[in-house]
């Protein structure tokens, strides 16, 4: 019978793969990819804002007729059948064409601007940048630059991918409450805001990004920049000392890491949006998570020192720390881990490790987090080991590389430093085995009381 219903529900997936409405919106989306890559190879003159409104229209109705073709007909529930099958969620053909696609986006973003278009010297875009300079000027009145276009880009993946996790899961509240809060900190507080800032000629902040995520922070350039807005810039200065010395570890003790890394941040953001149909692909062994250790704590540790040296250097007025120049640390460290980490591993490789690549072994804020979510938290992942069937679907789609599993089948509470608290693992388990609880020890016997409870309801019936 479980074979059957199994079969069936596959079945179902590939005829909405092969309905009229999900070629068609398919088609219409890569229609608008189609008309972004012509005006990146265009060097004819042509009106920029009705090609830039036909694209992101065609775009944003292919994905919203692919979510209704896959999700609308069908009750609130589980969805996460074929991904080993489909050739782009199973490392497959399409699967490394697009990373090596995303690979090169992002070396050309990050080092080759004037290949998407960028003019020198303030001379006038070209090709894909030209393409979004009207909306730059609406928004900063200024041209665009290739952040400006990454940035829209960025925000219009997570806006639209984030209605289709919605409707995806739209079984789970707390998934709802979660994307629409992603949302609303990309569209408004890292994408629109910092533009409007621009425009009143204040300096461009955007004020979810805490150290030391944002690793420039106290870089000698930023510093002048806050020091030079007056009142406004110290404003600036003042919640960012705060945002990680205070804000954070106050957020952390109560709420866990997911206060940040799964409703407010950027990278977190896109990962749980574009990335969703990847996030099984995350490698779940002890080896693994060793790496993991190692790797972001160390790159946490390269933050903190990098960040000494620079401050050490501007108040002592030396020029090197640690016999280097901090100016040689912040580059390096821009370099291999601001750039390369962060942008090309943890976005181009999506469909080749899972979709927090960056977040499960890189980011240095994540480390910071999962510090204070270990030690002093009262956040965890509470287990009813007993009414776990072992099907293995809590694991499989933990994107951070946690064997839930495991943990569920001792009755054991999840409290790792790297959970960020998506609650995935609940949303898929169909046994409601796992729950996302912020209490202390007492949880245990708080659900014993809501057994005993709805125990005896059940006998006064």
């Amino acid at each position: 019978m479980a074979n059957y219903k199994s079969m069936s529900v596959a079945a179902h997936h590939l005829s909405a793969k092969m309905s009229i409405l999900y070629k068609a919106s398919m088609a219409l989306a890569l229609v608008g990819v189609f008309v972004l890559f012509s005006a990146w190879f265009s060097n004819m003159a042509y009106d920029s804002v009705p090609l830039l409104t036909f694209s992101l229209l065609s775009m944003a109705l292919g994905i919203l007729g692919i979510t209704y073709s896959l999700y609308a007909d069908r009750h609130a529930g589980i969805k996460n059948n074929g991904v080993w099958h489909d050739n782009l969620t199973s490392r497959g053909t399409i699967a490394w064409a697009s990373g090596i696609i995303l690979t090169a986006f992002y070396v050309i973003l990050y080092w080759y601007p004037q290949v998407l278009g960028l003019g020198a010297d303030g001379s006038a875009n070209t090709g894909l940048i030209r393409l979004f300079d009207p909306l730059s000027k609406a928004l900063n009145g200024k041209q665009a630059s290739q952040w400006f276009v990454y940035g829209a880009l960025y925000t219009f993946v997570i806006l639209f991918l984030g209605i289709k996790f919605i409707v995806k899961y739209r079984h789970n509240k707390y998934q709802i409450y979660r994307t629409i809060s992603i949302i609303f900190f990309q569209t408004f507080i890292a994408f629109l805001l910092p533009e409007v800032l621009q425009s009143l000629n204040l300096p461009y902040n955007d004020f979810k990004n805490i150290w030391p995520l944002n690793y420039y922070f106290f870089f000698d350039w930023h510093l002048d920049e806050l020091q030079a807005n007056g009142t406004f810039g110290i404003f600036i200065l003042v919640w960012g000392i705060l945002s990680f010395l205070v804000f954070t570890p106050i957020l952390t003790y109560f709420f866990g890491k997911r206060w940040y890394c799964s409703w407010v941040c950027g990278c977190g953001g896109l990962a749980e949006t574009a990335g969703d149909p990847f996030r099984h692909l995350s490698d779940k062994s002890v080896k693994s998570w060793k790496i993991e250790r190692y790797l972001i704590y160390s790159v946490l540790v390269f933050a903190v020192v990098m960040t000494v040296g620079v401050l050490y250097t501007r108040f002592t007025g030396n020029e090197k720390f640690l016999f280097v120049g901090s100016d040689a640390l912040s580059s390096w460290y821009g370099f291999y881990i601001g750039a390369i980490f962060s942008g090309i591993v943890g976005v181009g490789f999506y469909p080749l490790m899972g979709s927090r690549v960056w977040c499960r072994f890189g980011c240095p804020m994540a480390a910071y987090l999962g510090i204070f979510q270990r030690k002093a938290s009262k956040f965890r992942i509470t287990t009813n080991g007993g009414q776990c069937i072992s099907c293995g679907n809590c694991s499989t789609y933990c994107e951070m590389g946690i064997d839930v599993k495991s943990y569920a089948q001792q009755g054991q509470d999840i409290v790792r430093a790297s959970c960020v608290g998506c609650g995935i693992c609940s949303a898929v388990c169909p046994r409601g085995v796992l729950r996302l609880e912020d209490g202390s020890g007492d949880i245990g016997s708080r659900a014993q009381e809501k057994r005993n409870v709805l125990f005896d309801e059940l006998l006064n019936q």
